[in-house]
């Protein structure tokens, strides 16, 4: 069956970077455009960054736009999201997800598979 797994995250603080992964399985992992989403304590799912199948396009939420790098390695069936210039407003539980299409979705219903999530908490 199909497993998309976070990994990387944890606490740093404000300023700091984190790089998260995700692992994926059971599935053509170039076939699909691939995403990350956040959601924070009684805040509903947000777009965070998404990445096309070959990996030639992406998109950004404006909150992450210049500290935030989406990339992929189809190779691998891996996909990253390096973060820097972290503040306290981007602790959440961090998700990855897959859509099979080519590109992106900032509209998280789309995507049909997800991984559990990772908590990432950054202090000030």
């Amino acid at each position: 069956q199909v497993q998309l797994v976070e990994s990387g995250g944890g606490s740093v603080q404000a300023g700091g970077s984190l790089r998260l992964s995700c692992a994926a399985s059971g599935l053509i992992f170039s076939n699909y455009a691939m995403g990350w989403l956040r959601q924070a304590p009684g805040k509903e799912r947000e777009f965070v960054a998404g990445i096309s199948w070959n990996g030639g396009t992406t998109s950004y939420a404006d909150s992450v736009k210049g500290r935030f790098t989406i990339s992929r390695n189809n190779a691998l069936n891996l996909g990253y999201l390096q973060m820097n210039s972290l503040n306290a407003e981007d602790t959440a539980v961090y998700y990855c997800a897959a859509r099979r299409a080519y590109g992106p979705s900032s509209v998280y219903s789309v995507y049909e598979y997800w991984g559990p999530g990772i908590q990432v908490t950054v202090s000030s």
